[in-house]
């Protein structure tokens, strides 16, 4: 597939055009991938203002931060130029959602103008989300609302500081224009900057198609992309696989070390390189419950956030399913060779869960009861409801001798801790570090600050209700530091009110 849209294209030749900036773009997805994209061009923006420059972000694509704040820089950003080396598309691919197949969905919103290489030699893909419509946009506008990208920008550079991989935004601009939703609300775009975005679905839509070609080539062209030592090897393929859920199982894992419910983890949200992606309905968990939903389109609890584990290996089977015709299959039948890699995940999770509790628990060394200790301590907190982010970052309290944080967090189920406490004082002893090297262990392993729902409402709200930006860039500043402890802001790590943590919910902002 690959057909053209019209849309802003010029290319003035004056020093400070779009034409004349750095972005030396290198498009293998175009060369190599014929079939799985439509050209398209960005539809452009009436009045575009740069909200925000990752200037960070810039640096680290070999990108003049300068530049990209320039009018011609804007322009870019904007949709209303396309830099020389750039070849706008929009990908294809498929997806269950909520467990229903479509064979066909597609960047309806987004436009991937190339790939950098950055300053450390990886492979980046630059895009657009919002900037108009494309092929795959169906009955929709392809536009962002502000609320949304402004989300995005903070989600993505929140999980960024805690470690966690995820894509991230370069820029946001207020487009000028309106979108209509359930009420007309400021437009505005996302530069998402990714590994790829190459996703199960990708996968999913040759498969469905039975093109055993395209299927080769998409399959070698993620090797060369992201696991470049399966080139030549005797089974790259199950390789590819086995490799996709590592990633998969370690990436769900550090998820869940903080809290955070993706909210809507379909196939085509599932990506090959293991970076987060696609921050629609997704939340941050307040007081621990394995069955916490916020997304208002999840009423099944499909993807509650304990469920997460398991909806990634069904994920997972389903990539499985799509490689199968390329799995040699001497010997011993490619379903089973597939399908035990899929059967492993559960215990490849179960590794890097039990290495991320131990962590939040100060314990860098193995122990056989570790796992018990770590899961006695979150069933305390469902039966209590206690904050999840805070029954950990107060340990490092605790580890110095003063309880008064940990214990006022309990309130009256402050005996039932103390039980826990001796027999976490035990183990911690036999580490051998003193206090404070233990409470700093615990400071770098658990996050003060998270991106927590009333505060990121109430920043977008501003930002979309009054055009004001200080609270979304005091809440980033914050986020950006998130085991940095500060008096000034400690109202940002305080849980929201009960009663509002129930009726939250969270919307795809499509």
């Amino acid at each position: 597939m690959q057909t053209t849209a019209t849309g802003p294209n010029d290319q003035p030749s004056d020093p400070a055009s779009p034409a004349a900036l750095h972005m030396p773009f290198d498009n293998s997805y175009a060369r190599e991938l014929e079939g799985l994209y439509a050209r398209s061009n960005p539809a452009g923006s009436p009045a575009p203002r740069l909200l925000r420059l990752n200037r960070e972000l810039a640096d680290e694509l070999g990108l003049d931060a300068d530049e990209m704040s320039s009018a011609a820089g804007l322009a870019v950003l904007a949709g209303n130029a396309v830099p020389a080396q750039a070849q706008p598309l929009a990908q294809a691919y498929a997806g269950h959602q909520f467990g229903s197949f479509s064979r066909q969905l597609g960047d309806g919103r987004a436009l991937l103008l190339g790939e950098l290489i950055d300053r450390c030699g990886r492979r980046r893909d630059i895009a657009l989300k919002g900037s108009g419509r494309t092929p795959f946009s169906r009955r929709g506008d392809g536009k962002a609302a502000l609320g949304p990208v402004l989300r995005e920008y903070l989600m993505g550079e929140a999980m960024h500081a805690l470690g966690i991989p995820t894509t991230r935004a370069l820029a946001a601009v207020a487009t000028g224009a309106t979108v209509q939703r359930e009420q007309l609300l400021p437009g505005a775009i996302l530069t998402r900057v990714a590994a790829s975005h190459l996703r199960v679905g990708t996968f999913e839509y040759i498969a469905a198609r039975d093109d055993q070609a395209l299927l080769r080539r998409l399959a070698d062209y993620a090797i060369a992309r992201h696991d470049a030592a399966l080139a030549g090897t005797p089974d790259p393929y199950l390789g590819l696989l086995q490799a996709v859920a590592e990633r998969q199982a370690s990436l769900v894992a550090r998820w869940m070390g903080v809290g955070f419910i993706h909210g809507v983890m379909n196939t085509d949200n599932m990506t090959i390189s293991g970076e987060t992606i696609d921050y629609g309905p997704c939340a941050f968990m307040e007081h621990f419950d394995p069955e916490a939903v916020f997304s208002s389109i999840d009423t099944s609890g499909r993807y509650a956030y304990g469920n997460q584990p398991a909806i990634a290996q069904w994920n997972l089977a389903r990539l499985a399913e799509a490689l199968l015709t390329l799995i040699d299959a001497d010997g011993e039948p490619a379903e089973q060779r597939a399908g035990a890699v899929v059967q492993a995940f559960a215990e490849h999770f179960d590794f890097h869960w039990t290495t991320v509790l131990r962590l939040k628990l100060g314990l860098d060394d193995a122990s056989g009861g570790d796992r018990a200790l770590a899961d006695d301590y979150l069933t305390l907190l469902r039966r209590h409801r206690i904050d999840f982010t805070l029954a950990f970052a107060r340990l490092a309290d605790a580890a110095q001798g003063n309880n008064t944080p940990l214990r006022t967090l309990f309130g009256g189920a402050a005996a039932a801790l103390e039980l826990w406490l001796k027999r976490w004082r035990e183990r911690t002893l036999a580490i051998g570090k003193s206090p404070d090297e233990l409470a700093a262990a615990l400071r770098s392993a658990n996050p003060i600050y998270i991106p927590r729902n009333h505060h990121v409402e109430s920043a977008l709200a501003a930002a979309v209700e009054r055009d004001d930006l200080a609270p979304f860039e005091r809440l980033l500043r914050v986020l950006q530091h998130p085991f940095d402890e500060h008096a000034a802001d400690s109202a940002l790590a305080e849980p929201a009110p009960a009663e509002q943590t129930e009726n939250y919910r969270t919307f795809c902002g499509t």
